[in-house]
Protein backbone atom coordinates (compact mmCIF):
# COMPACT_ATOMS: atom_id res chain seq x y z
CA UNK A 1 0.00 0.00 0.00
CA UNK A 2 2.15 2.57 -0.63
CA UNK A 3 1.85 5.52 -2.21
CA UNK A 4 -1.74 5.14 0.12
CA UNK A 5 -2.50 8.03 2.33
CA UNK A 6 -5.41 7.93 4.68
CA UNK A 7 -7.23 11.17 5.32
CA UNK A 8 -9.53 10.69 8.20
CA UNK A 9 -12.43 13.13 8.80
CA UNK A 10 -12.39 13.26 12.80
CA UNK A 11 -14.10 17.03 13.42
CA UNK A 12 -17.85 16.34 13.99
CA UNK A 13 -19.60 17.96 17.04
CA UNK A 14 -21.70 15.00 16.91
CA UNK A 15 -24.21 17.15 18.31
CA UNK A 16 -27.40 14.00 18.21
CA UNK A 17 -25.35 12.38 20.51
CA UNK A 18 -25.45 15.11 23.45
CA UNK A 19 -24.53 14.82 26.24
CA UNK A 20 -21.37 12.73 25.59
CA UNK A 21 -20.11 14.87 23.09
CA UNK A 22 -20.83 17.61 25.33
CA UNK A 23 -16.56 17.98 26.22
CA UNK A 24 -14.87 15.38 23.54
CA UNK A 25 -15.35 14.95 19.85
CA UNK A 26 -17.94 12.30 18.40
CA UNK A 27 -14.83 10.50 17.44
CA UNK A 28 -13.07 10.04 20.65
CA UNK A 29 -16.49 8.65 22.23
CA UNK A 30 -15.93 5.52 24.18
CA UNK A 31 -16.86 2.38 22.26
CA UNK A 32 -17.31 -1.41 23.99
CA UNK A 33 -16.03 -0.53 26.86
CA UNK A 34 -11.84 -0.07 25.98
CA UNK A 35 -12.18 1.81 22.46
CA UNK A 36 -13.31 4.76 21.10
CA UNK A 37 -15.27 5.73 17.80
CA UNK A 38 -12.38 6.63 15.93
CA UNK A 39 -10.41 3.25 16.64
CA UNK A 40 -12.53 1.04 14.05
CA UNK A 41 -11.42 3.92 11.16
CA UNK A 42 -7.90 3.42 12.07
CA UNK A 43 -7.81 -0.11 12.74
CA UNK A 44 -9.21 -0.78 9.40
CA UNK A 45 -6.33 1.27 7.78
CA UNK A 46 -3.64 -0.60 10.03
CA UNK A 47 -4.97 -3.95 9.11
CA UNK A 48 -5.48 -2.88 5.20
CA UNK A 49 -1.64 -2.05 5.17
CA UNK A 50 -2.22 1.48 5.59
CA UNK A 51 0.57 3.38 7.42
CA UNK A 52 0.48 7.23 6.52
CA UNK A 53 -2.44 8.95 7.73
CA UNK A 54 -3.98 12.22 8.74
CA UNK A 55 -6.73 12.59 11.09
CA UNK A 56 -7.91 15.99 10.79
CA UNK A 57 -9.48 17.18 13.77
CA UNK A 58 -11.98 20.58 14.59
CA UNK A 59 -14.05 20.18 17.45
CA UNK A 60 -12.90 19.53 21.17
CA UNK A 61 -10.34 17.75 19.80
CA UNK A 62 -8.38 17.41 23.16
CA UNK A 63 -9.26 13.87 24.53
CA UNK A 64 -9.06 12.48 20.93
CA UNK A 65 -5.51 14.40 20.77
CA UNK A 66 -4.74 12.90 23.57
CA UNK A 67 -6.24 9.25 22.88
CA UNK A 68 -4.45 8.86 19.26
CA UNK A 69 -0.77 10.33 21.34
CA UNK A 70 -1.32 7.54 23.97
CA UNK A 71 -2.73 4.33 21.81
CA UNK A 72 -1.49 4.97 18.46
CA UNK A 73 2.14 6.86 17.37
CA UNK A 74 3.35 3.33 18.72
CA UNK A 75 2.54 1.43 15.67
CA UNK A 76 4.36 3.85 13.12
CA UNK A 77 7.81 3.64 12.32
CA UNK A 78 9.03 7.27 11.86
CA UNK A 79 12.24 6.59 10.30
CA UNK A 80 10.43 4.13 7.56
CA UNK A 81 8.20 7.22 6.20
CA UNK A 82 5.03 5.63 8.36
CA UNK A 83 3.09 8.26 10.29
CA UNK A 84 -0.14 9.05 12.04
CA UNK A 85 -0.79 13.09 11.56
CA UNK A 86 -3.29 14.93 14.21
CA UNK A 87 -3.96 18.08 11.74
CA UNK A 88 -6.06 21.07 13.57
CA UNK A 89 -7.51 23.17 11.32
CA UNK A 90 -5.03 25.64 10.75
CA UNK A 91 -6.69 28.28 8.53
CA UNK A 92 -4.24 28.35 6.30
CA UNK A 93 -5.92 29.22 3.21
CA UNK A 94 -9.17 31.35 4.77
CA UNK A 95 -10.11 32.39 7.85
CA UNK A 96 -13.23 30.10 8.68
CA UNK A 97 -14.03 26.77 10.19
CA UNK A 98 -14.19 23.86 7.50
CA UNK A 99 -17.08 24.65 5.63
CA UNK A 100 -18.02 20.73 4.23
CA UNK A 101 -16.51 17.84 3.82
CA UNK A 102 -14.81 18.52 0.45
CA UNK A 103 -13.55 21.70 2.60
CA UNK A 104 -12.41 20.64 5.00
CA UNK A 105 -9.38 18.06 3.13
CA UNK A 106 -9.24 21.23 0.44
CA UNK A 107 -8.05 23.36 3.45
CA UNK A 108 -5.01 20.73 3.94
CA UNK A 109 -4.09 20.24 0.58
CA UNK A 110 -0.64 20.92 1.54
CA UNK A 111 -0.36 18.30 4.31
CA UNK A 112 -1.54 16.17 1.89
CA UNK A 113 0.82 17.33 -1.03
CA UNK A 114 3.92 17.02 0.73
CA UNK A 115 3.63 13.20 1.19
CA UNK A 116 3.31 13.12 -2.75
CA UNK A 117 0.74 10.21 -2.42
CA UNK A 118 -0.60 8.75 -5.39
CA UNK A 119 -3.97 7.47 -4.19
CA UNK A 120 -6.00 8.86 -0.98
CA UNK A 121 -8.35 7.30 0.70
CA UNK A 122 -11.00 9.63 2.66
CA UNK A 123 -12.63 8.11 5.40
CA UNK A 124 -15.17 9.61 8.23
CA UNK A 125 -13.81 8.97 12.12
CA UNK A 126 -17.09 7.91 13.82
CA UNK A 127 -18.69 4.32 12.33
CA UNK A 128 -18.71 1.17 13.43
CA UNK A 129 -17.24 -1.80 10.57
CA UNK A 130 -14.49 -3.87 9.51
CA UNK A 131 -13.36 -3.26 6.36
CA UNK A 132 -10.46 -4.03 4.13
CA UNK A 133 -9.63 -0.72 2.25
CA UNK A 134 -6.68 -2.76 0.18
CA UNK A 135 -9.53 -4.42 -1.17
CA UNK A 136 -11.02 -1.12 -2.36
CA UNK A 137 -7.64 0.52 -3.52
CA UNK A 138 -7.40 -2.69 -5.47
CA UNK A 139 -10.48 -2.27 -7.00
CA UNK A 140 -10.07 1.13 -7.88
CA UNK A 141 -6.75 0.27 -10.04
CA UNK A 142 -8.68 -2.61 -11.81
CA UNK A 143 -11.27 -0.37 -12.56
CA UNK A 144 -8.43 2.41 -14.02
CA UNK A 145 -11.46 5.01 -11.62
CA UNK A 146 -10.59 8.38 -10.79
CA UNK A 147 -12.84 7.78 -7.50
CA UNK A 148 -14.37 5.12 -6.30
CA UNK A 149 -17.01 5.15 -3.90
CA UNK A 150 -17.53 2.51 -0.98
CA UNK A 151 -21.40 1.12 -1.28
CA UNK A 152 -23.75 -0.44 1.09
CA UNK A 153 -26.99 -2.04 0.23
CA UNK A 154 -29.76 -0.62 2.83
CA UNK A 155 -33.24 -0.76 3.19
CA UNK A 156 -34.96 2.00 1.19
CA UNK A 157 -36.74 3.59 4.27
CA UNK A 158 -33.47 4.34 5.66
CA UNK A 159 -31.96 5.32 2.50
CA UNK A 160 -33.37 9.14 3.01
CA UNK A 161 -30.15 9.74 5.54
CA UNK A 162 -27.50 8.61 2.61
CA UNK A 163 -26.00 9.27 -0.70
CA UNK A 164 -27.77 6.86 -3.08
CA UNK A 165 -26.08 5.54 -5.63
CA UNK A 166 -27.43 4.50 -9.02
CA UNK A 167 -24.88 2.23 -11.09
CA UNK A 168 -25.03 0.37 -14.33
CA UNK A 169 -23.87 -3.15 -14.84
CA UNK A 170 -20.23 -2.84 -14.64
CA UNK A 171 -20.66 -0.63 -11.41
CA UNK A 172 -20.21 2.40 -12.77
CA UNK A 173 -21.69 5.12 -11.48
CA UNK A 174 -24.41 6.92 -13.28
CA UNK A 175 -26.29 8.59 -10.85
CA UNK A 176 -26.41 9.87 -6.91
CA UNK A 177 -28.36 12.01 -4.92
CA UNK A 178 -27.71 12.95 -1.66
CA UNK A 179 -30.34 12.27 1.53
CA UNK A 180 -33.56 12.43 -1.45
CA UNK A 181 -37.04 13.01 -0.34
CA UNK A 182 -37.83 9.61 -2.82
CA UNK A 183 -34.63 7.66 -3.00
CA UNK A 184 -34.04 5.44 -5.86
CA UNK A 185 -34.32 1.65 -5.25
CA UNK A 186 -31.67 -0.70 -7.10
CA UNK A 187 -33.21 -2.20 -10.44
CA UNK A 188 -35.14 -5.49 -9.66
CA UNK A 189 -35.17 -4.99 -5.72
CA UNK A 190 -37.73 -2.18 -4.73
CA UNK A 191 -37.03 -2.42 -1.09
CA UNK A 192 -33.65 -1.81 -1.13
CA UNK A 193 -30.81 0.93 -1.98
CA UNK A 194 -27.47 1.30 -2.99
CA UNK A 195 -26.02 3.99 -0.65
CA UNK A 196 -22.54 5.48 -0.03
CA UNK A 197 -20.34 4.68 3.00
CA UNK A 198 -18.60 7.94 3.01
CA UNK A 199 -15.49 5.88 2.00
CA UNK A 200 -13.63 7.21 -0.99
CA UNK A 201 -10.43 6.34 -3.00
CA UNK A 202 -9.38 9.14 -5.00
CA UNK A 203 -6.60 9.26 -7.56
CA UNK A 204 -4.44 11.69 -5.90
CA UNK A 205 -4.02 14.73 -8.63
CA UNK A 206 -7.52 14.51 -9.81
CA UNK A 207 -8.48 15.07 -6.08
CA UNK A 208 -6.45 18.32 -6.23
CA UNK A 209 -8.33 19.26 -8.93
CA UNK A 210 -11.40 18.74 -8.33
CA UNK A 211 -10.97 20.36 -4.86
CA UNK A 212 -9.96 23.59 -6.30
CA UNK A 213 -12.09 23.99 -8.80
CA UNK A 214 -15.06 23.22 -5.68
CA UNK A 215 -13.23 26.07 -3.96
CA UNK A 216 -13.63 28.76 -6.17
CA UNK A 217 -17.77 28.37 -7.23
CA UNK A 218 -19.17 30.57 -4.35
CA UNK A 219 -22.69 29.07 -4.56
CA UNK A 220 -21.31 24.82 -3.55
CA UNK A 221 -21.58 23.90 -0.01
CA UNK A 222 -18.39 22.31 -0.28
CA UNK A 223 -18.99 18.94 0.53
CA UNK A 224 -17.99 15.51 -1.19
CA UNK A 225 -21.65 14.18 -1.10
CA UNK A 226 -23.50 17.45 -2.84
CA UNK A 227 -20.91 18.58 -4.69
CA UNK A 228 -18.13 16.75 -5.87
CA UNK A 229 -19.62 13.33 -6.30
CA UNK A 230 -22.36 14.88 -8.68
CA UNK A 231 -20.18 17.10 -10.42
CA UNK A 232 -17.78 14.38 -11.51
CA UNK A 233 -20.08 11.65 -12.47
CA UNK A 234 -20.56 12.06 -15.72
CA UNK A 235 -17.49 13.06 -17.31
CA UNK A 236 -15.05 10.55 -15.25
CA UNK A 237 -14.59 7.30 -14.65
CA UNK A 238 -16.60 7.00 -11.03
CA UNK A 239 -17.03 3.60 -9.56
CA UNK A 240 -18.93 2.05 -6.42
CA UNK A 241 -17.30 -0.75 -4.18
CA UNK A 242 -19.74 -3.07 -2.90
CA UNK A 243 -19.21 -3.06 0.99
CA UNK A 244 -17.13 -6.18 2.12
CA UNK A 245 -17.23 -7.07 5.42
CA UNK A 246 -14.28 -8.14 7.65
CA UNK A 247 -16.67 -9.95 10.32
CA UNK A 248 -16.86 -12.79 8.90
CA UNK A 249 -20.44 -13.05 9.39
CA UNK A 250 -23.41 -13.72 6.99
CA UNK A 251 -24.30 -10.27 7.18
CA UNK A 252 -22.24 -7.22 7.16
CA UNK A 253 -22.18 -4.99 9.59
CA UNK A 254 -22.03 -0.69 9.62
CA UNK A 255 -23.18 1.08 12.02
CA UNK A 256 -23.43 5.09 12.00
CA UNK A 257 -23.90 5.52 16.23
CA UNK A 258 -24.88 9.01 15.47
CA UNK A 259 -27.53 9.36 18.12
CA UNK A 260 -28.06 8.00 21.84
CA UNK A 261 -30.14 5.32 20.84
CA UNK A 262 -28.33 3.92 17.81
CA UNK A 263 -25.44 4.19 20.03
CA UNK A 264 -27.16 2.40 22.82
CA UNK A 265 -27.98 -0.38 20.38
CA UNK A 266 -24.74 -1.12 19.14
CA UNK A 267 -22.98 -1.09 22.17
CA UNK A 268 -25.69 -3.53 23.37
CA UNK A 269 -25.01 -5.60 20.15
CA UNK A 270 -21.62 -6.18 21.59
CA UNK A 271 -22.94 -8.45 24.69
CA UNK A 272 -24.86 -11.35 22.20
CA UNK A 273 -23.30 -14.28 22.53
CA UNK A 274 -22.40 -14.44 18.95
CA UNK A 275 -22.45 -10.64 17.98
CA UNK A 276 -22.33 -9.67 14.01
CA UNK A 277 -19.17 -7.25 15.59
CA UNK A 278 -16.31 -9.49 16.44
CA UNK A 279 -14.04 -7.91 18.58
CA UNK A 280 -12.45 -11.70 18.98
CA UNK A 281 -10.71 -11.54 15.55
CA UNK A 282 -7.50 -12.29 15.81
CA UNK A 283 -6.83 -11.67 11.76
CA UNK A 284 -8.50 -7.96 12.08
CA UNK A 285 -7.32 -6.85 15.56
CA UNK A 286 -9.35 -3.42 16.86
CA UNK A 287 -6.66 -1.63 18.75
CA UNK A 288 -6.58 1.43 20.77
CA UNK A 289 -4.78 2.93 23.70
CA UNK A 290 -4.71 0.26 26.63
CA UNK A 291 -3.79 1.61 30.29
CA UNK A 292 -1.86 -0.42 32.40
CA UNK A 293 -4.89 -1.97 34.69
CA UNK A 294 -5.05 -4.69 36.80
CA UNK A 295 -7.31 -7.36 35.41
CA UNK A 296 -10.98 -7.29 36.79
CA UNK A 297 -12.46 -8.61 40.30
CA UNK A 298 -15.52 -9.92 41.47
CA UNK A 299 -16.05 -10.49 45.32
CA UNK A 300 -18.74 -11.67 48.11
CA UNK A 301 -19.43 -14.45 45.42
CA UNK A 302 -19.20 -16.69 48.69
CA UNK A 303 -20.93 -14.60 51.26
CA UNK A 304 -23.76 -16.32 52.94
CA UNK A 305 -25.93 -13.68 52.07
CA UNK A 306 -27.19 -14.71 48.83
CA UNK A 307 -28.04 -10.97 47.71
CA UNK A 308 -24.67 -9.63 48.05
CA UNK A 309 -22.56 -11.49 45.44
CA UNK A 310 -20.36 -9.82 42.74
CA UNK A 311 -21.26 -10.79 39.42
CA UNK A 312 -21.45 -10.22 35.79
CA UNK A 313 -24.00 -12.01 33.82
CA UNK A 314 -24.06 -11.40 29.77
CA UNK A 315 -21.54 -8.27 29.82
CA UNK A 316 -18.75 -7.41 28.77
CA UNK A 317 -16.37 -5.93 32.04
CA UNK A 318 -13.26 -4.24 31.73
CA UNK A 319 -9.99 -4.34 33.52
CA UNK A 320 -9.55 -2.28 36.77
CA UNK A 321 -12.93 -2.72 37.44
CA UNK A 322 -14.29 -4.23 41.21
CA UNK A 323 -17.84 -5.93 40.95
CA UNK A 324 -17.80 -6.20 44.77
CA UNK A 325 -20.87 -7.82 45.92
CA UNK A 326 -22.91 -6.07 43.61
CA UNK A 327 -24.72 -7.88 39.87
CA UNK A 328 -24.25 -6.39 36.86
CA UNK A 329 -26.45 -8.01 34.16
CA UNK A 330 -26.28 -7.22 29.82
CA UNK A 331 -23.35 -4.33 30.71
CA UNK A 332 -20.72 -2.29 29.02
CA UNK A 333 -18.47 -1.89 32.04
CA UNK A 334 -15.77 0.38 31.34
CA UNK A 335 -12.36 0.41 32.84
CA UNK A 336 -11.86 1.34 36.80
CA UNK A 337 -15.79 1.22 37.15
CA UNK A 338 -16.74 -0.08 41.12
CA UNK A 339 -20.35 -1.21 41.97
CA UNK A 340 -20.53 -1.46 45.08
CA UNK A 341 -22.93 -3.63 47.30
CA UNK A 342 -26.66 -5.49 46.53
CA UNK A 343 -26.49 -2.98 43.91
CA UNK A 344 -27.96 -4.04 40.00
CA UNK A 345 -26.91 -2.38 36.68
CA UNK A 346 -28.98 -3.49 33.99
CA UNK A 347 -28.79 -3.43 30.44
CA UNK A 348 -26.51 -0.02 30.87
CA UNK A 349 -23.12 1.55 29.51
CA UNK A 350 -20.53 2.99 32.53
CA UNK A 351 -17.79 4.73 31.11
CA UNK A 352 -14.48 4.45 32.96
CA UNK A 353 -13.95 5.30 36.63
CA UNK A 354 -18.32 5.27 37.34
CA UNK A 355 -19.02 4.27 40.65
CA UNK A 356 -22.53 2.85 41.74
CA UNK A 357 -23.21 2.86 45.81
CA UNK A 358 -24.75 0.04 47.37
CA UNK A 359 -28.30 -0.73 47.03
CA UNK A 360 -28.50 1.64 43.83
CA UNK A 361 -30.08 0.14 40.99
CA UNK A 362 -29.55 1.30 37.37
CA UNK A 363 -31.61 0.15 34.16
CA UNK A 364 -30.87 1.11 30.47
CA UNK A 365 -28.62 4.03 31.45
CA UNK A 366 -25.17 5.83 29.85
CA UNK A 367 -23.33 6.83 32.67
CA UNK A 368 -20.33 8.72 31.65
CA UNK A 369 -16.41 9.27 33.33
CA UNK A 370 -16.62 9.63 36.45
CA UNK A 371 -20.46 9.40 37.24
CA UNK A 372 -20.85 8.34 40.55
CA UNK A 373 -24.54 7.07 41.62
CA UNK A 374 -25.31 7.24 45.54
CA UNK A 375 -26.41 4.87 47.58
CA UNK A 376 -30.23 3.72 46.80
CA UNK A 377 -30.71 5.69 44.28
CA UNK A 378 -32.53 4.35 41.15
CA UNK A 379 -32.08 5.37 37.36
CA UNK A 380 -33.96 4.62 34.45
CA UNK A 381 -37.45 3.59 36.12
CA UNK A 382 -39.19 6.47 36.19
CA UNK A 383 -38.33 8.93 33.08
CA UNK A 384 -39.54 11.93 34.20
CA UNK A 385 -38.08 11.88 37.76
CA UNK A 386 -34.73 11.45 35.50
CA UNK A 387 -35.40 14.40 33.22
CA UNK A 388 -36.53 16.70 36.44
CA UNK A 389 -32.84 15.92 37.59
CA UNK A 390 -31.62 17.51 34.13
CA UNK A 391 -30.82 13.65 32.72
CA UNK A 392 -30.78 13.18 29.09
CA UNK A 393 -33.67 10.96 28.29
CA UNK A 394 -33.38 9.84 24.38
CA UNK A 395 -36.35 8.41 22.60
CA UNK A 396 -36.00 5.27 23.32
CA UNK A 397 -35.68 5.51 26.54
CA UNK A 398 -32.11 5.88 27.35
CA UNK A 399 -31.03 7.65 30.37
CA UNK A 400 -28.18 9.76 30.14
CA UNK A 401 -25.88 10.95 32.98
CA UNK A 402 -23.10 13.73 31.50
CA UNK A 403 -19.41 13.96 33.07
CA UNK A 404 -20.08 15.85 35.94
CA UNK A 405 -22.81 14.39 37.96
CA UNK A 406 -21.29 13.67 41.08
CA UNK A 407 -22.59 12.68 44.75
CA UNK A 408 -23.70 16.08 45.42
CA UNK A 409 -25.91 16.70 42.41
CA UNK A 410 -27.62 13.36 42.48
CA UNK A 411 -28.00 13.94 46.72
CA UNK A 412 -29.55 17.18 45.69
CA UNK A 413 -32.10 16.22 43.00
CA UNK A 414 -32.89 12.48 44.39
CA UNK A 415 -32.83 12.73 48.22
CA UNK A 416 -36.14 11.31 48.48
CA UNK A 417 -35.07 8.50 46.45
CA UNK A 418 -32.60 6.62 48.77
CA UNK A 419 -33.77 3.47 50.49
Amino acid sequence: MKGVLAVVLAGGKGSRLEPLTRDRAKPAVPFGGIYRIIDFALSNCLNSGIRQMLVLTQYKAMSLDRHINLGWRRFFCWELGEFIDIVPPQQRIDEHWYQGTADAVYQNIYAIEKHHPQYVVILAGDHIYKMNYRTMVEYHQAKNADLTIAALRVPRDDARQFGVIEVDADDRIVGFEEKPPEPKPIPGDDGHCLASMGIYVFNARFLFEQLCHDATDPGSAHDFGRNIIPSVIRDYRVFAFPFRDENRKEDAYWRDVGTIDAYYDANMDLVEIDPQLNLYDADWPIRTYQPILPPPKFVFGSDPDSARRGQAIDSVVCQGTIISGGTVKRCIVGPRVRVNSYASVEESILFQGVSVGRHARVRRAILDKGVRIPEGVEIGFDPELDRQRGFTVSDGGIVVIPKGSGVELLNAATASCHV
